[in-house]
């Protein structure tokens, strides 16, 4: 199953920065699966990361909101006809652009030439670029959440759940110490990355051109200039396919526990059983603290990474900070 950085790879979109690519990954594994273990090594996890392509920026799709009825009959007796509820909902792709620019003068003078210079611009751009969607894959459209939701861009988890039959509440109450702790199933019936324009993710080359300066408009410079252009969006098409445990602050026993991911699970039906948790390393250390080291020597219960066989991933783009309104 591809991931979004697959099909740029694939796409061969992005050139010879496929290597740069791995490395600005690493820290986002909302985006390709790719996170740091509690050893401190990469890790993968499974099917994480689900992307399709699609040829436009923009496509409808019906999701099953309620089965139909099956029932017994006597016999020489009808039965009540049903049907499945069907919901019509627009997947949507907008245009992720950032860029970076760079006095010519300073490139030029680097110690080992313009092009490695470049070469590690590339990759903080592609940094950032992979950063923000990992955050608006959470946060969606939530502009008002600390800023770390953007409404220019696509939808996230927190716009898409059923936020009455699939949430489990810790009951924090300390203001701006929230977090959330998200249960996700991948796929292509139920969550996907989906990159518009026949999976248009592409960084291209790198141009010369006179830019203002930013302190003085009346003044400019000569500069090199790079850009990077997706048509980004996320398809959620099932309310069981995504789960959340909100509330999770840092007052005490109000953080991530065995017993809440388990309430959480507990809520997917049968054929739902998410693929993976993602929590902050905060949730993660709480989760640690809250067992109870069974072995020989007494040490601490080692960092969490899994709950009954679901990877559990650590990762910086759910907050600390959350409100508890959110």
């Amino acid at each position: 199953m591809p991931t979004l950085l697959d099909i740029a790879k694939i796409n061969g979109a992005l050139g010879g920065l496929g290597d740069l690519l791995d490395e600005a990954a690493r820290p986002v594994p909302e985006v390709n699966g790719q996170y740091i273990g509690a050893d401190g090594q990469p890790k993968t996890a499974g099917m994480v990361g689900d992307a399709r392509t699609i040829p436009g920026i923009q496509y409808r799709t019906l999701v099953r909101t309620a089965l139909p009825t099956a029932s017994f009959r006597d016999a020489n007796a009808g039965a009540t006809s049903s049907q499945s509820t069907f919901e019509n909902r627009l997947v949507e792709c907008f245009i992720l652009n950032p860029r970076w620019e760079c006095d010519k003068a300073i490139a030029d003078a680097c110690v080992d030439g313009p092009q490695a210079y470049i070469a590690e611009e590339a990759n903080a751009i592609l940094r950032a670029a992979l950063m923000t969607l990992g955050k608006q894959f959470y946060y969606g459209r939530e502009a008002t959440n600390n800023g770390n939701g953007d409404a220019k861009g696509h939808p996230g988890l927190i716009d898409a759940y059923d936020s009455t039959n699939m949430v489990v509440d810790a009951g924090g109450t300390t203001a701006s110490t929230g977090s959330s702790c998200w249960a996700v199933k991948f796929g292509p019936q139920d969550v996907s990355w989906v990159l518009g324009g026949d999976g248009k993710l592409a960084v291209d080359d790198v141009r010369i051109e006179s830019i203002v300066d930013p302190n003085d408009s009346t003044k400019r410079f000569t500069a090199y200039v790079q850009e990077l252009l997706a048509w980004a969006g996320l398809q959620v098409k099932s309310r069981n396919c995504i789960g959340r445990i909100k509330k999770l602050t840092a007052d005490s026993t109000k953080g991530l526990t065995d017993a809440r991911l388990g309430a959480l699970v507990a809520l997917f039906p049968t054929g739902w059983r998410p693929d993976a948790f993602f929590a902050s390393r905060r949730s993660l250390e709480q989760l640690r603290a809250s067992r109870t080291a069974t072995n020989a020597t007494g040490a601490e219960a080692p960092t969490p990474t899994s709950f009954e066989g679901i990877p559990i991933i650590p990762t910086d783009s759910i907050l600390n900070t959350e409100s508890l309104s959110l």
